[in-house]
């Protein structure tokens, strides 16, 4: 009986016993010191999107996640500034709908008309097809869109800094990403948005 205790007791200590750490595959090494990989997680890759450590895979997701960000960042200030109540002027169609009458989050879907429906989208596609990506190849970093065209003093930053600046753009766009799916479950839940 005393054999049999003490192996139980044996069982439920081992499972409470530092488990072996096995080492990291040589792909995910590949991108442990990629720019987003920080502590306490250092490269996360729960899903082994990139297990197979190509290069390409690993920029193409990096470029969606710069994306989904930046889309987030403005969704949210959009978001909230339409529940503050700040409201473009004017009509959103010729039969007199008002900016103002459209409601916020969701319920704004079923109140724009169809035309203005399709031109948002005409307008996203557009975005999407020609304007958000690299055009001319002289792009920096995956997610660098500027095309020769804009600056706004980027090339007058130190290598360090612009490093800083990206990681900061990164983390910003997953807290973003975040915040608008908590804004829009809020909403659903009926939780007041602001004070």
């Amino acid at each position: 009986m005393k054999s049999a205790v003490f192996a139980s007791l044996l069982a439920v200590a081992s499972a409470f016993a530092p488990a072996s750490q096995k080492a990291s595959s040589t792909a995910l090494k590949a991108f442990e010191e990629e720019l987003g990989a920080q502590p306490p997680l250092g490269f996360f890759d729960p899903l082994g999107l990139v297990a197979s450590g190509d290069q390409e895979t690993f920029d193409r997701l990096r470029y969606t996640e710069i994306k989904h960000g930046r889309i987030c960042m403005l969704g949210v200030v959009g978001y909230l500034t339409q529940e503050a109540g700040v409201r473009l002027p004017g009509d959103i169609d010729l039969s007199g709908t008002s900016f103002a009458s459209i409601p916020n989050g969701f319920a704004a879907f079923k109140a724009i008309p169809a035309g203005g429906l399709v031109q948002l989208l005409f307008f996203v596609g557009v975005l999407e097809a020609c304007v958000m990506k690299d055009v001319t190849g002289e792009n920096e970093f995956v997610g660098d869109f500027r095309n020769g065209a804009i600056d706004f003093g980027w090339d007058s930053f130190d290598e360090e800094e612009k490093l800083k600046k990206r990681g900061i753009e990164l983390n910003q766009g997953r807290a973003a990403q975040m915040g608008l799916l908590a804004l829009m479950v809020h909403e659903q839940l009926g939780v007041p948005l602001t004070p």
